[in-house]
């Protein structure tokens, strides 16, 4: 049974770090590109980062510098590690996996930056 199970979100007030892990189990992880979407109240998900298995890292633009995606295969968990947060992260983040074959999804976690 495939799971993706992201943690870490929460309250912060800009400017604050908040670091989401994402445990996957039930597929190859090794293999697969993994990586974090969020979707904003009344918008369309969005990807956020993505890290493929050799290390190749991808990021949208508004988060460029402030946010960093990681991976660890021996614990089969990515990390999503966020700084400078703005109000306009809020959001639900989600973690996916991608082996070609199949695409997974997390059930997400909320973060919300306000003051």
């Amino acid at each position: 049974q495939v799971q993706l199970v992201e943690s870490g979100g929460g309250l912060v007030q800009p400017g604050g770090s908040l670091r989401l892990s994402c445990a996957a189990s039930g597929f190859f992880f090794s293999i697969a590109t993994m990586g974090w979407y969020r979707q904003a109240p009344g918008k369309e998900r969005e990807l956020v980062a993505t890290i493929t298995t050799g290390g190749r890292l991808n990021y949208v633009d508004s988060v460029k510098g402030r946010f960093t995606v990681s991976r660890d295969n021996v614990k089969r968990t990515i990390y999503l590690q966020m700084n400078s947060l703005k109000p306009e992260d809020t959001a639900v983040y989600y973690c996916n996996a991608d082996t070609r074959a199949m695409n997974y999804w997390g059930k997400g976690t909320l973060v919300t930056v306000s003051s």
